[in-house]
């Protein structure tokens, strides 16, 4: 059978992969770019004076060190060509059209996430992310399912599929829920909200059929309360949500985890980091998404938002005996009127 649809802060930086209440304000963190191995946990980052001039970073060092506990791995992703995308680029004045309502992908963005898919898999990345968050949107829970899901889906499998065939007009089969990360739906990583209608989501008793595998439970109204047809979101409301966002992920387990959101909320988020940046290092972070884009990056809690124990970490002095250093001991003889000497 086929369905279709009835009408304080943390600290981010780039990490470059193998592949790439909701009126909240929190404060603007720093961004800054990382190691290109995957395992890498360091990294190169911006000075943390926000009055530090270029010449100034140039005279002080230019790494950091951060606990690997306080850091999460985000990899973010801008959905895959929308129909509002095409009839946009006609012209502009398309996007207030109630036909473009909750776009859905088109048969060129699903070539996209085709092969997307295939590079997170052939890299490995689809097997060390813990989650993935989606915008509640017909085209980025589309992308998410087709990106990271598992395969096609088999009729009598005991575990619900997460996107059923045909879903929102894709003429695609069925996509299974298996050998894949969790799939949470958010409304914190929404598109501008307001005044275009490809921008508004349908009621959530409505996707829940189509996406079965996609938990909805954070999603308090059944209905689109945050879109109004006549207001649209200003910028900085939608940067502000978008720290809200970054702050809620540090309410969450996970260490590696996707996020499947839209341009404009990409955009506006990643602007307000780097400021005490290179310039480059600014751009190459909050630079435009093209479709389907993967873009890997580090989030660091140095405000200690987060509660997670070190599961590397270990204590040492086991069992227990003397272990003062050279160092200390230098200093204490000096402290005694004692000249240094090499221990």
């Amino acid at each position: 059978m086929t369905h279709g649809i009835s009408s304080s802060s943390p600290f981010l930086f780039h990490h470059q992969s193998t592949v790439t209440s909701i009126k909240g304000r929190p404060r603007p963190v720093s961004i800054a770019s990382l190691s290109a191995h995957p395992s890498t946990r360091f990294a190169l980052v911006c000075s943390s004076s926000s009055s530090s001039s270029l010449s100034d970073m140039d005279n002080t060092s230019s790494t950091s060190l951060f606990p690997l506990h306080r850091c999460k791995i985000l990899h973010l992703v801008r959905h895959a060509q929308g129909i509002h995308n095409v009839e946009g680029e006609k012209n502009h004045k398309a996007y207030l059209s109630p036909e473009l309502f909750d776009a859905h992908l088109t048969p060129l963005g699903w070539q996209q996430v085709d092969n997307l898919h295939k590079h997170v898999h052939a890299s490995g990345l689809v097997k060390r992310i813990d989650l993935v968050i989606t915008s509640p949107l017909l085209r980025t829970m589309q992308t998410a399912v087709g990106v990271f899901g598992g395969g096609g889906y088999v009729d009598g499998v005991d575990a619900p599929p997460l996107m059923v065939a045909n879903a929102g007009n894709s003429d695609r089969s069925a996509i299974s829920s298996l050998n894949c990360p969790p799939f949470l739906a958010m409304e914190l990583c929404r598109e501008h909200l307001g005044v275009h209608p490809c921008d508004k989501r349908r009621r959530i008793s409505e996707y829940q059929p189509l996406f079965p595998a996609i938990d909805f439970s954070l999603i308090e109204n059944d209905e689109d309360v945050l879109w109004e047809a006549d207001i649209r979101e200003p910028n900085e409301d939608v940067a502000a949500r978008g720290m809200k966002f970054m702050n809620w992920l540090w309410t969450r387990k996970e260490k590696e985890i996707a996020v499947v959101t839209h341009s404009g909320f990409l955009y506006h988020t990643l602007s307000r980091y780097g400021n005490d940046c290179h310039p480059l290092v600014k751009k190459e972070i909050s630079k435009h998404f093209a479709n389907c884009e993967l873009r890997s990056m580090v989030i660091v809690d140095k405000s200690m938002i987060g509660s997670d124990s070190p599961t590397t970490n270990y204590p040492g002095k086991i069992p227990c005996g003397p272990d003062i250093s050279s160092e200390a001991a230098d200093e204490n003889h000096s402290g005694n009127g004692v000249p240094n000497s090499s221990n």
